[in-house]
């Protein structure tokens, strides 16, 4: 591989809730299409930030589909498939395919940890033969502290050259950049996407791809400046402009419970309160932390 097969800014998009803590169908799909015309090249729907392991496979299919029947290309939608059970990764990737999305990120199956790189690789081999489409592109998922398990390097290399066009790219979620330059060294041209949006700038320098991340559902236009500029010194100070406005936001989220804080900060942009629900286990911000998040949020560049 010479050259990265995804590249871009895609926004690990949240997922909003109804009152009786089902996915809002239509204020999902406007949030997603306002991604994009926020600079956004896709959406990443069903991930970490989108509570997809809190979703049944039922709803997960429901959610795809309303983005496609709003008008969103299948080529924009990069969706989560990956959970515990390799039969139901089979099937989420094999309806993403149906529906003429070709790029999906996959979790490792997690629930059982300190397994091997030989497990793993089995795993996401039964996937990927068992499934057998030529057009399926798979973005592993890399989130070692919250999955509890590591994608390790030589992991990797054998499933790159097992299925060379297949496994193409990786969202590296661990925030360590020394793990992300590592990839770049031992895989040209494999996608090395930040899962942590400080780290865009310095990727992109490096030669990455692009990210897919939780602030984007906030600053997407911040985030695709940083990407279309990193290495353009006539732009230097845009982008760094840019990237301060992406820490400022990311570092109000972390302050609080991160994706309940996401969920809320949406809200605040868009005046919208509804955004607020997270699905159980985790809980909405109490009401004191709302309002001393939403003072600080007014703040904000």
């Amino acid at each position: 591989m010479t050259k990265h097969r995804i590249t871009g800014v895609y926004s690990a998009a949240t997922t909003p809730l109804n009152a009786n803590d089902t996915p809002d169908l239509g204020l999902f799909t406007a949030h997603c299409q306002r991604l994009l015309s926020e600079g956004c090249h896709g959406v990443a729907l069903l991930g970490t930030t989108g509570e997809a392991n809190s979703f049944s496979s039922a709803e997960r299919r429901d959610i795809l589909e309303a983005a496609l029947k709003a008008g969103i290309s299948g080529d924009q939608l990069m969706p989560g498939t990956g959970v515990a059970a390799i039969p139901e990764t089979i099937e989420l990737t094999r309806h993403a395919l149906s529906a003429g999305v070709t790029r999906v990120v996959m979790l490792p199956p997690f629930y059982y940890k300190g397994v091997s790189d030989d497990g793993l690789f089995a795993a996401y081999a039964r996937i990927i033969e068992t499934i057998a489409d030529d057009r399926l592109r798979v973005v592993l998922y890399h989130i070692p502290q919250v999955s509890g398990i590591p994608l390790t390097l030589p992991l990797i290399g054998r499933l790159i050259e097992a299925f060379p066009d297949t496994v193409v790219g990786i969202k590296d979620s661990a925030g360590d950049f020394a793990n992300m330059q590592a990839l770049l060294a031992a895989f040209p041209g494999f996608s090395v996407l930040a899962g942590a949006d400080p780290l865009l700038l310095p990727l992109i320098k490096a030669g990455g791809a692009g990210c897919i991340t939780a602030t984007s559902n906030l600053v997407a236009n911040s985030l695709r400046a940083v990407y279309d500029h990193a290495n353009d010194p006539a732009r230097a100070a845009e982008v760094e402009t840019a990237q301060a406005r992406i820490n400022a936001y990311r570092s109000l989220s972390n302050s609080y419970v991160q994706i309940p804080t996401i969920k809320a900060m949406v809200g605040l942009k868009n005046g919208n309160s509804a955004w607020a629900r997270p699905r159980p286990p985790l809980m909405a911000l109490s009401a004191a932390d709302q309002a001393d998040l939403a003072a600080k949020f007014a703040q904000l560049p």
